[in-house]
Parts: structure tokens; C-alpha cells; sequence
């Protein structure tokens, strides 16, 4: 802003219209070259000057862009509202100019809130998304199955007593007709029955009235179920499960009917004295087709943990067909693995010593278990986790240092100079066991050369050398062409 004369002005106007003015010269002179001095002179001066300006801002202010039209009634309410002054005039520019730049700051400001909405609704619609993923996965890590509860029409209460009284002959559930007692194990008994709406024969399992009982027993369902449909053929030899429910407080599961376990068939076949029937060409059958359900349930990321001769059944005496049963204890390789797993005459070092297990711990027991029914005898006989190790050191050796030192457990059966001892449970005393030496080979004599070198493989003590069941199964004893089985 230049002033001149008590005068205010803009430096610049549109249009070239306001000039600055020479330093000899007054901003505003007429046509005559005498200054004029007069007070009242230079006010009827800057009056014809104003005019003439208000008049030459009109005339430009008409030719304006389009821009601006929006504003000109607030415009021309501005120069009403002008003095005769000068620097009312100037004001007015300036006020223009501001009122400009406000329209201008209001447009940006609405783009910018569009711009926030519009952010605001992709992340609106992200979260959402987001949202939905979350909502499907935790909906994909669950599943469910129905329990059937068989009733009695028009009656409640609890049953007279909490045991499940087995009476042959009876109908269980107006469904299965009780024909045959089995036996029974630590939280179930066996029972076989006549399923009146199929004209099958099957095997019921009672589980004991016991909430772990009960439990451990849906786990089995559950793991059965899908196994099950996995395996449609039944290509796996694994057992099949048929129904299952709840009846007078305990639960019930229906499987396939089958023969006797392997270690009572063994046992009755040598103590009756006849013909021996696990013989080479039987067992390698027999091994083949458990490795062959072992592949298969490691395939779905299952662990038995629990493979012994009592939980494998023959199907087929004549066919030497068998199948592996009681997923009880079984276990996904990604579940929190428990420390106490395996029956302890099968167990495999890495569990006893606490170290991490996978898969590999049920070859380990697959290799008990042949062993055993090539002799009869079990082969680490034993009456404590201590007792076993020194078994499994004595026949097949020593256990590596690195297991020992990572071992959660080593420490319970080492001292630290790898001595192995356990504690008199009379006496409470500490006794080493010095484990006596002996061979695989001495220990199988009815067995051939490479049926001893396949057990040996399956009882490699560290895991990292022992094979998988799918690595075992080309192990060439598996090829070796005996006769074939007679019926």
C-alpha cells in the first residue's frame, strides 16, 4: 500500500488503471501546471478524482469473468456503501481479494473433506473386510458333531445305579441285541450285539460313567469320524465306527466287529501248541499292512501313540487281515503334546528322556511289536521307565550325548556322568543299573537275517535316524518273496 496525499491505494490495479506517481509531481494534477495548494482545492481535486475512478472501476468491474459473478451483488452492495473517500475504495479491493481467497480456501476445504470421507470410507470398508477374514477364520478352526441322547419316553431321573449292567439277550436302545460278552479294559467293557436295523454284527463299547472317561472317549469319536472320511474304501486298516450315543448315563460307541488282539491270539496260539502262526511270511503281511495305516494317519497329522499288540486286531486268521484300533490317546502332531503317552513296554527313548516327539514314535513301538511276536517274549521286559532304558541300552546301545543333554527328563534316570540309576522305592537309595549286553539278533534266533535288520532299523534310538512309516515301507525285507500265506 503506497500513500500519497493522505491518500491510500493498492501498489497495483487491474487493468493499468491506478499509475504511480513521478516524485516531482502530485498524484493527481490538471491541466494547468501551478500546483494547487488550497485545502479545499485539493478536496474537490481528489472528489473528481474518486468519481472518475468509481466510474473507470464500473466500467472494468462489468467486463469481469465469470468467474466472479457469484460475488457481484455483494459487490455492488460494497460500493453503495463506499464514501466519497478514496481509501474506501481501496479497502474495497482489498476486501474483494479476501473474499476471493476465502471462496477459494472454502473450495479446497471441501475437497479436502471429500478426500476424508473418502478415506475414511475405504478404511471403513477395509476394517470391514478385515472383519469378515477374521470372523471365517475363527470359523474354519471349529466344527461340531451331534450326540444322540436315547431316552425312554415319559420318564426321567437318574438311573438306580452309576454301573452299566450288561445282560445278554437284552436290547440296548431298541436297537442292538446283546449277544456276546467281550471283556473289558480300564475305562470301558466290550459287548457284542446284533444291530436289529441292519443285520449286522458289531462291537459296542461302554464307557465307564467318568467325566475323563467321557472325554477322552469323544476324542476317540472325533478322531475316528475323521479318519473315517478320509478313508471311504476302508483301503487303511483302521477301524470303522458306525454310531455312537448316549444311553443310561454312559456312552456308547458301535464299531466294526473283529477278531481277536494280538497279543491274546499270540498267546493262545502258543500255549495251545499247535502249528505256529506268526511265521515269516505272516508277519511281514502283518507289518505291511501297519505301516500301511500309520503312513495313512500321519499323513492327516495324527500320532497313535499308543500302537501295542492288544490294539491290533485280526479281521482275517486265513487272510492274515488285521486292523489298528483305540484312538483314544491318539493326538494332531500341532496339539501341546503330552509328556506321558505310549504303553511303557513300547515306548520310544525320546519320550521317557522328555525330549520333543513326533510321528516317529509309534515305528519305534511297531519295532517292539514285531519283535515280540517273533519271540512271544516282550523285548524290553521291564518294571520302571530306568529298568527300559537299560533294556534299550543293552540291546541296541547307547543313547546319544546330545539326547541326554536335552532331555527334560534325563536327569531322572543320568547322573552326570551319564551313569544310569533309579531309586529304591524301599529303601529310597540311589542304585546305578549297569544294562547287559547282549543283540537284536541274539534276542529274535527264530527270525531271518532280514527281518532282524528290519526291526533294527524301526529301533534306531535317535529319532533323526530312525525312518518313517513311509520310509520303512521300502525297506527290502518288505519285497523279499516268501511263500505265499495258506489259509
Amino acid at each position: 500500500i503506497q500513500t500519497h496525499g493522505g491518500f491510500s491505494f493498492g501498489s497495483s490495479q487491474k487493468d493499468g488503471q491506478l499509475m504511480h506517481a513521478e516524485s516531482s509531481k502530485s498524484l493527481w494534477s490538471g491541466n494547468h501546471k501551478t500546483v494547487i495548494r488550497d485545502k479545499n482545492a485539493e478536496r474537490l481535486s481528489a472528489s473528481t478524482a474518486t468519481d472518475d475512478m468509481v466510474a473507470t472501476w464500473r466500467r472494468k468491474s462489468s467486463d469481469s469473468s465469470s468467474s466472479r459473478s457469484s460475488v457481484k451483488e455483494n459487490n455492488e452492495t460494497s460500493i453503495k456503501s463506499v464514501n466519497s473517500s478514496p481509501s474506501s475504495l481501496s479497502n474495497y479491493a482489498c476486501e474483494e481479494r479476501k473474499h476471493a481467497d476465502k471462496e477459494d480456501d472454502r473450495n479446497d476445504s471441501s475437497e479436502r473433506e471429500d478426500d476424508h470421507v473418502t478415506a475414511l470410507d475405504d478404511e471403513e470398508a477395509v476394517a470391514v473386510q478385515e472383519q469378515v477374514r477374521q470372523i471365517k477364520a475363527q470359523e474354519e478352526e471349529f466344527e461340531t458333531f451331534d450326540l444322540k441322547i436315547v431316552h425312554r419316553k415319559n420318564r426321567t431321573g437318574f438311573e438306580e445305579e452309576k454301573n452299566f449292567h450288561v445282560v445278554l439277550n437284552s436290547v440296548i436302545a431298541g436297537r442292538y441285541h446283546v449277544t456276546e460278552y467281550l471283556g473289558s479294559a480300564a475305562f470301558s467293557k466290550a459287548i457284542q450285539a446284533h444291530d436289529l436295523q441292519t443285520g449286522m454284527d458289531v462291537c459296542i463299547k461302554i464307557i465307564k460313567n467318568n467325566k475323563d472317561f467321557f472325554d477322552q472317549s469323544l476324542d476317540e469319536i472325533k478322531l475316528l469320524k475323521y479318519v473315517n472320511k478320509h478313508d471311504p474304501a476302508d483301503k487303511y486298516h483302521l477301524l470303522r465306527l458306525y454310531d455312537y450315543f448316549y444311553y443310561r448315563e454312559h456312552l456308547l460307541i458301535v464299531c466294526e466287529l473283529l477278531k481277536a488282539n494280538l497279543y491274546e491270539f499270540h498267546k493262545f496260539n502258543r500255549e495251545s501248541g499247535g502249528e505256529v502262526y506268526f511265521t515269516m511270511p505272516r508277519l511281514q503281511s502283518i507289518t505291511i499292512q501297519c505301516l500301511e495305516a500309520l503312513q495313512f494317519l500321519h499323513g492327516l497329522g495324527l500320532i497313535h501313540c499308543d500302537l501295542k499288540p492288544e490294539n491290533i486286531l485280526v479281521k482275517s486268521y486265513s487272510r492274515c487281515e488285521i486292523k489298528v484300533i483305540d484312538l483314544g490317546s491318539s493326538c494332531f502332531e500341532t496339539d501341546h503334546l503330552c509328556s506321558y503317552v505310549q504303553s511303557r513296554s513300547y515306548r520310544a527313548p525320546e519320550v521317557i528322556l522328555g525330549l520333543p516327539y513326533d510321528k516317529k514314535i509309534d515305528v519305534w513301538s511297531l519295532g517292539c511289536i514285531l519283535a515280540e511276536l517273533c519271540t512271544g517274549n516282550v523285548l524290553f521286559q521291564n518294571d520302571s521307565p530306568a529298568s527300559l532304558l537299560a533294556r534299550v541300552m543293552g540291546i541296541i546301545g547307547s543313547i546319544d550325548q546330545e539326547m541326554l543333554t536335552k532331555g527334560r527328563d534325563s536327569h531322572k534316570y543320568f547322573t552326570k556322568n551319564r551313569m544310569l540309576y533309579e531309586r529304591n522305592q524301599e529303601s529310597s537309595r540311589l542304585e546305578y543299573l549297569i544294562p547287559k549286553r547282549t543283540s537284536l539278533r541274539h534276542r529274535l534266533p527264530m527270525g531271518d537275517q532280514g527281518f532282524t535288520d528290519f526291526v533294527a532299523h524301526l529301533l534306531e534310538i535317535n529319532p533323526k535316524k530312525r525312518p518313517s512309516a513311509s520310509e520303512a515301507l521300502k525297506h527290502p525285507w518288505l519285497s523279499y518273496p516268501y511263500e505265499p500265506i495258506s489259509a
